[in-house]
């Protein structure tokens, strides 16, 4: 997202298998700083249809907070994505 919270450009960063998917901020955020971004929103899914996050989306998720505060961007929001349910990790007050 630019400054004024407008999307600049969608990316996709990552296709996982049946219930993994590699994520490395390194990965990530290359997309967010070539198209220079102020604030990022992350999203993935759950074909399970279970929307409650893993402990694994919670540590990547602490992660890619970490890694955009050194660089200056604000990771707005991480979702999931799980048929006709979302979870968000703000609205949820992780972030």
């Amino acid at each position: 997202l630019d400054t004024r919270s407008r999307l600049i450009r969608p990316a996709e960063i990552s296709i996982g298998s049946l219930d993994s998917s590699i994520v490395h901020p390194r990965e990530v955020f290359k997309e967010a700083l070539a198209a220079s971004a102020a604030t990022v929103i992350f999203a993935h899914n759950h074909p399970s249809g279970d929307a409650r996050p893993s402990a694994f989306d919670t540590l990547v998720t602490r992660r890619l907070v970490q890694a955009g505060e050194l660089m200056g961007m604000d990771v707005m929001d991480h979702i999931i994505l799980a048929g006709r349910s979302y979870y968000s990790f703000r609205k949820a007050g992780f972030l």
